[in-house]
């Protein structure tokens, strides 16, 4: 079994889609957060984009339930891959894998994909800043430069609630140990409840602590992951600063956004109005070919809420084109697809869009 792994003949190679793993081992980072790893039964190298993600399929008391999660694990260790995923209260999914997910058990992901990545923006500095378990696709990018010998100068500045919080810390200090141009820095809201010392910053990123651990950070591209909080408060320190935020990226898979969800109200409102006023004649055919259905929308309104019309589920998590779950063939006719790095140029080109926010130009037949 283990020589068939090396074999370059049956060895395959990871592609966006839908795949069959395998749970082959779950660790206890701290006393809330577990990284479950994955493997294919069949021969598989999982190559991705450090910072991209999955999305988890799950069958839980019967209903199908989709989230997606950062790949904490580096492409250099390509024959699987790991999610990291904190248990939080009331957290349907994650409480569900903390408590159920085990060795052995199998299920299916979607991906990889996503535009928050460190090989689209090549730097020979960079400046990686998380904040609680956001630490998962910096550590994807830590672990990437590290086992490639990359030549790369990294700034890593991470924030957690107390010292016990610190997922992969001893793995960090070690990796940082050992190569002078990783320069590693921890930040503590506060010490841990048990008594256990702490040394180093206190209390919650500021401007002035800020420019004490990353001196240089106007030359640096810049990742960032946490809560919505956090990135808000590093994007105002950032743009103060003058930093120029072309070179800043950021990833969330938290709560809506108070901005998106804002939006989505009021685009809801103006609807119930515009559909007291449209035309008939202004109205496009969607038909979904392999159902054999097809049903007349208002321009604006997407493929997804079409199907749903229909009562044809395709699967979806996000929403907002970012998990690339909903992805479906386009036969025919043309989409307007505002997505955000959840679908890539090759799925494009091959004519796949993604459901959720993609919007008919005209009349069109989809492959589902």
């Amino acid at each position: 079994m283990t020589t068939s792994f090396f074999n370059p003949v049956t060895t395959q190679t990871w592609v966006n889609g839908r795949h069959a793993v395998r749970c082959v081992k779950v660790i206890q980072e701290t006393h809330d957060v577990r990284t479950f790893c994955f493997m294919a039964d069949q021969p598989l190298m999982f190559f991705f984009k450090p910072g991209q993600f999955v999305t988890v399929e799950l069958e839980i008391h019967g209903q199908t339930v989709m989230r997606s999660y950062t790949i904490s694990s580096s492409p250099s260790v390509p024959y699987s891959f790991s999610i990291t995923v904190k248990r939080v209260p009331g957290g349907y999914v994650s409480n569900w894998l903390h408590d159920n997910l085990s060795i052995n058990d199998r299920l299916h992901v979607h991906g990889p994909v996503g535009d928050f990545n460190a090989i689209d923006y090549p730097a020979d500095k960079v400046l990686l800043l998380s904040g609680g378990v956001g630490v998962t696709p910096l550590m994807s990018m830590t672990r990437w430069f590290f086992d490639t010998n990359a030549s790369v100068d990294v700034d890593f500045i991470h924030s957690a609630r107390s010292p016990g919080d610190v997922i992969y810390h001893r793995e960090l200090i070690h990796i940082f140990s050992r190569i002078p141009e990783f320069k590693l820095h921890v930040i503590c809201e506060k010490k841990d409840d048990l008594g256990e010392t702490w040394a180093g910053y206190r209390g919650f990123l500021t401007e002035p602590m800020f420019r004490m651990m990353s001196p240089d950070f106007m030359e640096r591209e810049i990742f960032c992951c946490g809560p919505v909080p956090y990135m808000n408060a590093v994007k105002k320190i950032l743009r103060e600063s003058g930093f120029d935020m072309n070179h800043y990226h950021e990833e969330s898979f938290g709560a809506t956004p108070t901005d998106v969800r804002e939006n989505a109200e009021e685009l809801a409102e103006l609807a119930e109005v515009a559909a007291e006023e449209v035309d008939v004649a202004d109205m496009i055919n969607v038909e979904f070919a392999e159902s054999g259905k097809s049903v007349r929308i208002q321009p604006e309104e997407t493929i997804h809420a079409a199907a749903s019309k229909l009562g044809l589920h395709i699967p979806k998590a996000c929403g907002m084109g970012i998990c690339g779950t909903c992805r479906v063939g386009l036969k025919s006719g043309e989409v307007e697809m505002e997505h955000n790095g959840g679908i890539t140029d090759e799925d494009i080109e091959e004519g796949y869009i993604l459901s959720c926010c993609s919007r008919p130009k005209g009349d069109v037949v989809v492959d589902f």
